[in-house]
């Protein structure tokens, strides 16, 4: 694949189809110029990134819930899980576009690696500061709602931290060439 340093301008297009073909006719709504980033891209990096972690993180704690595992192995599940997930979604995403899967690893390490760990961290202290909810079943409300809470409050925090990376070129900034 034909890749283009933007920054350079000197760099020079070969006319080689490459992502940036793509890019150009991607809709710019919401983005702002470098050096700054909207929030309705830190909120849909930041939903991108949580949808990752939520289905792996629910998948554990389903898992080792229903194992009856005690709760350090279950949130241990629960947080590889998201981290798989969370970058299972992103490589997805940049291998349909034509990254080479090392690329693409790297490009996922390094658009994902931040926000899940803040939204992991968030979200398995609020499980875990909930009075009974590491206790409960999966039946109970509570697990639910603990669970589900803590996604909400991980996103709060993560959607401003997002935009921080993405205005300072990092985080999801280095997987918008790719969508």
């Amino acid at each position: 694949m034909d890749h283009m340093d933007h920054t350079d301008p000197s760099a020079q297009h070969t006319g080689a189809p490459d992502h940036h073909d793509a890019h150009d006719a991607h809709d710019h709504a919401g983005h702002t110029e470098p050096g700054g980033a909207s929030w309705s891209t830190a909120a849909q990096a930041t939903a991108h990134c949580l949808a990752g972690c939520a289905l792996g993180e629910i998948l554990g704690m389903v898992i080792g819930t229903a194992l009856r595992w005690s709760n350090a192995p279950t949130m241990a599940l629960a947080i590889v899980l998201a981290f798989l997930f969370g970058y299972s979604f992103t490589l997805y995403a940049v291998r349909r576009a034509g990254l080479g899967l090392k690329a693409a690893i790297r490009t996922a390490l390094a658009a994902d690696t931040v926000s899940i760990a803040v939204m992991e961290t968030v979200d398995n202290l609020i499980i875990a500061l909930t009075p009974g909810a590491l206790d409960a079943h999966l039946s109970d409300g509570l697990f639910w709602g603990a669970l589900l809470g803590g996604f909400a409050v991980a996103f709060v925090i993560t959607t401003p931290l997002n935009k921080w990376m993405i205005g300072r070129g990092k985080g999801h900034a280095v997987v918008h060439a790719y969508h």
